[in-house]
């Protein structure tokens, strides 16, 4: 099944910090650089890790612009769709987890993140992301 990606935009928040997770997710998946500077406070403690590589930033365009559309999803990485997304909460922290289907030169492939984060009421403030790297769809390795 697949999801709308311009649903980041289009929804209200009922509630800014467990819908900060899934804006984030759908605007990965749309990637929309403007909608996901917005989701970030001004200075923001972020980590991720990929396979292979262990990622650092405190500034919503370093997120944006170096890691996540720089980086993770390039401009010829298109995503198709956004799969799945769920957010949960934890004592003190949001939780998000998304799924998208990506095609580039090498193929269709399937990459899903985990996301942790705390949020000053609307905006991130700290985030750990791990990745599942790009899995090639239709192989088995």
């Amino acid at each position: 099944m697949s999801l709308p990606l311009d649903s980041a935009i289009d929804r209200q928040a009922g509630d800014a910090s467990a819908m900060a997770g899934e804006r984030f997710a759908r605007a990965v998946a749309a990637k929309d650089s403007g909608t996901l500077r917005s989701l970030f406070a001004d200075i923001i403690d972020f980590q991720a890790v990929t396979p292979g590589r262990h990622w650092q930033a405190t500034t919503p365009s370093e997120i944006v612009d170096q890691i996540v559309l720089g980086k993770w999803y390039n401009p010829d990485d298109h995503i198709e769709h956004l799969e799945s997304v769920s957010t949960s909460q934890l004592p003190g922290r949001e939780h998000v987890e998304y799924r998208v289907r990506v095609r580039n030169a090498d193929g269709d492939h399937v990459v899903e993140q985990q996301a942790y984060y705390n949020t000053d009421g609307a905006r991130i403030t700290w985030m750990r992301v791990l990745c599942s790297g790009y899995l090639k769809i239709g192989e088995d390795s």
